[in-house]
């Protein structure tokens, strides 16, 4: 977790109030500011956040206030919080998968607003979504509550987006740093408060070349004589990356008819150049992708629905997105931007037309017909370009279009039975429209390949509070029904004869799963909380048909995979000692996965592996059997005197594989062995401190320290020497300056401080030391 913000308002006003207010109301006005007051990644007192998070599921809050206001991606803020870890393919924009303690890929489920992230594509996610735009951060690890339910059993990541149209007003931001790195965002709110007509919307633009340097292992140059030189310090190139994007919405709050009734629409776009493929190993030139997405948005809330205590909830999503992918320029590069060559010997014949001498590539004589080897009769050495082998940076030139339709809607029906009594309904509904096309050859336009995948999912719950409110338990139950359909035409040749062959394969999937959560206050400010959860999860439309502009290859045979899981945990505070503050949190889980779906690596213990088989360019999902993680999270938060605000938290457990035999009944190789490319100890610990009037009265600086350190971990199944990817320690100052009048805000980060050699998925290496300053300007009582 990252640290409690300060409010400057507050302090301000408690300042000038200071002299009118009796000891009594000092002491009840600073329960109640610190109970207000957020942070960057910190509990809330009895806010809702607090509610959340002693409600028995395993989950924890971040919260942007503060750092929207400092260069800070929403990525990074994932990072630095507990359990978590955001495994990006290189610099901003590069590809993102979530780990939560060991699950991840389709175990995971990130939402916005409640509505899977996927449906908005890959121009509007947690990528690119600025902090400034966000209210809250939602991190779940297990079960689920009954307005996420779905396809899911590691845990959710949502994001919950501004909504608040109370008062009027606008931000603005701008911000520039290293690797010429420009992001700018502007967001405003407006209501009406007569007839409740409401108005918000935001919007982004981001820019950057990632011209980071890499010196790593995985930065290699390939010699003329085709041999692989490692730790080749070089620029990253081809990697640009833009991005720009908006989100309106009109409607209506607090009617008599609706709480909330929202229209709106997503719009977004970016390009994004590929530096390379699954590794580091071989750089790319000219391969890119664009992606577009619109989205129409519906949502509407309404408590007391037609009877008393009856609720119901509408999100509903529909959306058109749009990848174009291009890859056809036909020469290899090395890291240092120059198109690789070999060398290759002139012949030189004699004055009669006779060849002297014959020279292969490496320069060794193989065929002689004259022994006059005099110099003005010696072959010349020329350097060749080397053209890649089938005419594109990854494989066959390629154009090719991926068109999505995608509808996603979810509604939740709620009543009150009694007091501290509730049983909800929900039914989630996908389905994704998917056509894939081949724009480089014009005549395969009707071999297009087309994709369905249609999830049903019907849930119940049941919420109790009991014995004076102490105990709480959810019990959820839900159904699931999964559809996939695949139509693909190819053009096969028999006996001279060209003929046109049609291809159809059909999934259908039936599933039950079911889970409870309990929390037990013990005593003031103690929670005991548990939960537990038995469900399969199926196949992602991704992780089937593959992603191309990603690397990420199909597998229509891929199957679902169940996990059991269990938590059990407590949560301790805020607890108030005079000027000092601590909160406790500490989780231990037990997982058993069946199928396990993950990203494919390679087998160093195959007798014909050589090292260099490990620098592949792509990969695809592939079940891997039973595995089963054990761990054990926790996190201390200290503040002192409502200014320094220090917290430390970690995240240590053991994925290993646990099928004991393989499929010829033999003992299976990696049995008990961790599963490679997967950090599995974390450590993160922040600092803050705030002075007030610093330069200017009224004016606040805040001063931020963090520490990141992530374990050792082997890439590959083996685990040779060569694939252990070193324990990383970086280290990030910033601060942040407001004004006296509190409406700007000035702030500078410099991240990875010590330029520390920083890897993540599959050992790319992450951008080192970068420098960032930024502004906040907020418009206020306008309209």
């Amino acid at each position: 977790m990252i640290l409690p913000a300060f409010s400057q308002q507050d302090d301000t006003k408690q300042k000038e109030t200071k002299e009118k207010e009796s000891k009594t109301e000092k002491v009840k006005k600073k329960e109640s500011e610190k109970a207000e007051e957020l942070s960057n990644v910190s509990v809330q007192g009895t806010s809702k956040a607090k509610k959340i998070e002693t409600s028995g599921f395993a989950v924890s809050i971040i919260s942007t206030k503060e750092a929207s206001l400092r260069n800070l991606t929403t990525n990074e803020l994932l990072d630095r919080s507990v359990g978590v870890r955001v495994r990006q393919n290189g610099g901003l924009g590069a590809n993102v998968e979530y780990n939560l303690n060991g699950m991840s890929g389709s175990t995971i489920g990130i939402f916005i607003d409640g509505i899977e992230a996927s449906t908005f594509g890959q121009s509007f996610n947690l990528n690119n979504i600025p902090p400034s735009m966000i209210e809250r951060i939602e991190v779940y690890k297990g079960i689920l509550p009954s307005h996420l339910t779905g396809d899911y059993v590691g845990g959710a990541i949502n994001v919950v987006l501004k909504k608040d149209v109370s008062q009027n007003n606008a931000t603005a931001a701008v911000s520039y740093g290293s690797f010429n790195t420009f992001q700018s965002d502007l967001s405003g709110t407006y209501r009406d408060k007569k007839t409740g007509l409401s108005f918000r919307g935001s919007g982004f633009y981001t820019y950057t070349d990632n011209s980071y340097e890499t010196w790593g292992r995985s930065s290699t140059y390939v010699g003329q004589g085709g041999e692989i030189i490692r730790y080749y310090r070089a620029k990253r190139f081809n990697n640009d990356y833009r991005s720009i994007g908006g989100r309106f919405e009109a409607g209506f709050t607090d009617t008599k008819w609706a709480d909330q009734f929202f229209i709106g629409y997503n719009g977004s776009s970016s390009y994004t150049e590929i530096p390379h493929g699954t590794t580091m190993a071989v750089p790319y030139v000219g391969r890119f992708n664009e992606t577009k997405a619109q989205a129409f948005l519906l949502n509407y809330n309404k408590k007391n629905f037609l009877i008393k205590d009856l609720a119901l909830n509408v999100n509903a999503v529909r959306s058109h997105r749009t990848t174009y992918v291009q890859d056809t320029v036909g020469l290899a590069y090395n890291w240092d931007g120059t198109v690789r060559t070999r060398p290759t010997y002139v012949l030189i014949y004699d004055e009669n037309g006779q060849p002297i001498i014959k020279r292969d590539a490496n320069g060794n004589i193989i065929y002689t017909d004259n022994t006059n080897t005099t110099p003005e009769y010696e072959d010349k050495l020329v350097h060749v370009p080397l053209a890649t082998l089938q005419g594109g940076q990854q494989g066959k030139k390629t154009i090719t279009n991926t068109d999505r339709k995608i509808t996603n809607a979810r509604s939740n029906l709620g009543y009150m039975i009694t007091n501290g009594h509730r049983l909800s309904l929900n039914h989630k509904y996908e389905a994704t429209e998917r056509k894939d096309e081949d724009l480089l050859n014009p005549a395969y336009n009707d071999l297009a390949t087309n994709s369905t995948v249609i999830k049903n999912i019907i849930s119940m719950n049941y919420e109790a509070e009991t014995f004076n409110r102490k105990l709480r338990t959810n019990i959820l139950g839900k159904y699931t029904t999964n559809k996939t359909k695949q139509s693909k035409s190819e053009i096969v040749t028999v006996g001279g004869v060209n003929s046109l062959v049609k291809k159809d394969t059909t999934t259908t999937d039936y599933n039950f799963g079911y889970g409870a959560t309990v929390s037990y206050n013990v005593i003031t400010k103690l929670f005991i909380i548990a939960s537990t959860e038995n469900s399969f999860i199926m196949p992602t439309e991704n992780q089937l048909y593959g992603t191309p502009e990603n690397n990420i290859l199909e597998n229509l045979q891929l199957q679902p995979e169940k996990f059991i899981n269990y938590n059990l945990g407590f949560r301790w505070g805020p607890s108030d000692l005079g000027k000092h503050r601590i909160s406790l949190y500490a989780n231990a889980f037990w997982r058993n996965g069946y199928n396990k779906i993950t990203q494919q690596t390679v087998d160093a213990t195959d007798p014909n592996f050589k090292e260099e088989n490990a620098d592949i360019q792509t990969t695809r999902y592939i079940n891997l059997g039973r595995t089963q993680a054990r761990g054990f999270e926790a996190e201390i938060i200290y503040v002192y005197n409502n200014r320094l605000n220090t917290s430390l938290n970690f995240s240590k457990f053991n994925n290993v594989f646990k099928q004991e035999f393989d499929s010829t009944g033999k003992p299976h190789t990696f049995f008990g062995q961790q599963v490679p490319n997967e950090p599995y100890f974390t450590v993160n610990a922040n600092c803050q401190y705030r002075f007030n009037d610093v330069f200017q009265k009224k004016s606040v600086l805040n001063a931020y320290y963090t520490l990141g350190y992530i374990g050792e971990y082997y890439i590959v199944w083996g685990q040779p020497d060569w694939s252990l990817t070193p324990t990383q320690i970086s280290h990030d100052l910033g601060a942040s300056y407001r004004f006296p009048s509190g409406k700007l805000v000035a702030s500078l980060d410099v991240k990875n401080l010590l330029n520390a050699e920083l890897y993540d998925n599959f050992q790319i290496q992450k951008p080192g030391r970068g420098i960032y300053f930024k502004l906040n300007y907020t418009f206020s009582k306008f309209l």
